[in-house]
């Protein structure tokens, strides 16, 4: 038995040992990875989503997803929006796109909408600003992000790269306003000026624009490429909670690949030898680099003895770009078998990779069940084991994936839910292939698209017909009305916006109200 000669050292040890087991109770708690890729296709991995590897499947080198996979859950029909903020939103608030009222890409300047002009239809108006933590900020949702609840639970919250959740001016452009404890490079762009150490990033005096990339001067002048740099700084970032034992939350959202679509010479060389053309031998590149990135934080984490305790969630924000000049090849054929691409309700646009590793996990797993990015919210709180949270006014739109992780590959209560997506923006010019100005629903096998501009509703069943070449709208009226209903039904739930005719200013119709 150990005495104590005064009430101070007694009082002493037990501060100690209370610190100590604080520090034990924290360290149960797993670590969050969450890789978040800036518009990476469902095919530009060589790690299939499809049931087979496909020829745009072997444009990509990419061993270091391959390896996660063989970790991880492989959701092959998982879903964001087709463009990049309201998936970020999404991500961040458990909100639907429709619901939070962000559909479209955020202007780096407050107050500036991004829409095109259209000759037919006027895009309502929608929340231009993005997100905010705090209330009365003019045209933005007001919600609570999910890493100031892993913040006030404990966690050290690190975001590394893109952010984009509001414009420039507004509390939501700054990650340090959302819940993260650390912010490199992230700001209200949605791009990097230039991915390039000897081009300052964009930083040149005279040149730079609001996507000048912000932060990382010591790289400047240097043959840093972008993609290398925040990897070192998230490599940084993630020593001390690991040296302190504490858990930590990493969103790793890398600025690749989007355009410009910038050659990574670390790795181009190898895809112009197999015949590439220049353009997407340097978008190939640009998922390599990533794909290596991940691959030396994976090894960090193992290095460091932590991997067994971290969850990672790898993620695109929406489907691959298929548009010209910045694409080669025919338009819309960059996904395939997907059509169309980013900005499209087709698959293409909205159909991303999602692989979910879980603590401990050394097995792989596929699932088909249909999950969309905001169930990402509920998923990873979860995951840290918070059951009793407070946001301030958002009712959830996700649904947590955790029994998806361990359970059976068909379920028939996830497999029968309603996905629901709401564009009611002019994105680019000129319209395209389920681009601008659409709604859609998906539930089981089957999945509705409204044309909002041509009055018009197609129908597919993507287990037959994953490429929706076969409208199925006027041969199969019965579904086709009731997932008409069904999405009508929840864009009023949730307030949802639609765009109004120019000639007289009255609303477009719901889908239910279409005429087959």
């Amino acid at each position: 038995m150990t005495l104590f000669k005064n009430k101070s050292a007694f009082l002493a040890v037990l501060l100690i040992t209370g610190i100590q087991m604080g520090q034990a109770q924290q360290q149960e708690k797993p670590n969050i990875v969450v890789f978040f890729v800036d518009d990476l296709g469902w095919q530009d991995t060589s790690e299939p989503f499809y049931k087979e590897k496909t020829p745009i499947n072997k444009r990509f080198h990419t061993p270091h997803i391959e390896a996660l996979a063989q970790d991880a859950v492989k959701f092959t029909d998982a879903y964001a929006t087709p463009v990049c903020t309201p998936s970020r939103v999404s991500f961040l608030t458990g909100l639907n796109a429709a619901h939070h009222k962000v559909t479209n890409w955020t202007n780096p300047k407050a107050n500036t909408a991004t829409d095109n002009p259209d000759e037919l239809l006027t895009p309502p108006d929608w929340n231009i600003n993005g997100l905010s933590p705090i209330p009365n900020v003019p045209k933005t949702i007001y919600a609570t992000p999910f890493p100031s609840i892993l913040k006030e639970h404990g966690y050290y919250t690190i975001h590394i790269g893109k952010a984009h959740w509001g414009a420039a001016g507004t509390p939501g452009s700054s990650p340090l306003n959302l819940g993260f404890m650390v912010n490199v490079a992230g700001h209200a762009a949605g791009h990097p000026q230039n991915y390039y150490g000897e081009k300052n990033y964009g930083n040149i005096a005279g040149k730079a624009s609001y996507q000048a990339v912000p932060d990382l001067m010591e790289y400047h002048g240097t043959s840093t490429f972008l993609t290398e740099a925040l990897t070192q700084e998230a490599l940084k970032a993630i020593k001390e909670p690991i040296r302190r034992k504490e858990p930590f939350f990493l969103h790793f959202s890398n600025y690749a690949v989007h355009v410009p679509i910038q050659p990574d010479p670390r790795f181009v060389q190898k895809y112009l030898e197999m015949g590439l053309d220049s353009t997407e031998a340097a978008y190939s590149s640009l998922v390599e680099g990533y794909d290596k990135s991940m691959g030396d934080i994976v090894k960090f984490l193992k290095d460091q003895g932590v991997y067994d305790n971290t969850v990672i969630v790898f993620i695109s924000d929406n489907g691959g770009l298929s548009l010209q000049p910045m694409r080669t090849g025919p338009s819309h054929t960059q996904n395939l078998p997907l059509k169309a691409g980013k900005g499209s309700l087709y698959e293409g646009g909205i159909r991303v990779p999602l692989l979910i590793k879980n603590v401990g996990q050394h097995e792989r797993k596929i699932n088909h069940n249909p999950v969309i990015i905001e169930d990402l919210f509920p998923t990873i709180l979860d995951l840290a084991k918070i059951d009793k949270y407070q946001v301030i006014q958002q009712k959830l739109d996700g649904q947590s994936l955790v029994e998806l992780l361990t359970g059976a590959d068909e379920n028939d209560n996830w497999k029968n839910r309603s996905l629901i997506w709401n564009i009611p923006n002019k994105w680019t010019v000129p319209d395209g292939p389920a681009i601008n100005f659409f709604s859609a629903i998906r539930q089981g096998d089957y999945k509705l698209l409204y044309d909002m501009k041509n009055g018009k509703v197609e129908l597919y069943d993507l287990t037959k017909d994953i490429g929706e070449k076969n409208n199925l709208a006027k041969k199969m009226q019965s579904k086709t009305k009731a997932l008409s209903i069904l999405l009508s039904e929840q864009l009023k739930s949730w307030n949802a916006q639609l765009p109004t005719y120019k000639s007289n200013g009255s609303q477009v119709p719901y889908p239910d109200q279409i005429k087959l």
